[in-house]
């Protein structure tokens, strides 16, 4: 196989992969134009991208990429870095993003139990069961919390064994 058409089947996988991902992250509750921004983030192969370069590789609008990689900042998918031979910053996407997510959950998770906390202390005259709700809610954060070192440590283990 010539060397254009390993390029051509290449891109068709590209561009299928960006669209099954997205199709993944839209189930979620996401939006599609983001999750076609994490999909080609995936597969790019440089370490970080102009966000024309992701609007044209994610096929999508460049305002799109302006929100989404908004969003995913705040996510922890995302991070913007300085190109010395650009004016404007590019998009990386760590390697070990899905490590990184796991250890950026961490704010989300005390975020909802100290809210869980706020309700009991400033609630007092709940009902039992929306007392439980918010205890179990409380507790369930702790407790995954407190799970993540657990997480993080055996995910580290698994991709030395597999490197």
């Amino acid at each position: 196989m010539g060397e254009s058409a390993q390029t051509d089947e290449d891109t068709r996988f590209r561009d299928e992969f960006v669209g099954r991902f997205s199709e993944y992250w839209q189930s979620q509750g996401r939006p599609r134009a983001e999750g076609r921004i994490v999909g080609y983030l995936l597969v790019a192969d440089r370490d970080a991208v102009s966000a024309e370069e992701i609007a044209d590789g994610a096929r999508v609008s460049r305002g799109s990429v302006s929100q989404s990689v908004r969003r995913l900042r705040e996510m922890g998918f995302v991070e913007l870095v300085a190109s010395p031979e650009r004016r404007s910053r590019l998009v990386a996407m760590d390697e070990d993003v899905w490590g990184g997510f796991l250890r950026n959950e961490r704010s989300y998770l005390k975020r909802q139990k100290e809210l869980a906390a706020s309700a009991l202390e400033r609630l007092p005259g709940l009902s039992p069961p929306a007392r439980n709700r918010l205890r179990n809610m409380h507790d369930y954060m702790t407790w995954l919390d407190d799970y993540h070192d657990t997480l993080l440590s055996s995910w580290e283990e698994y991709k030395a064994r597999r490197d």
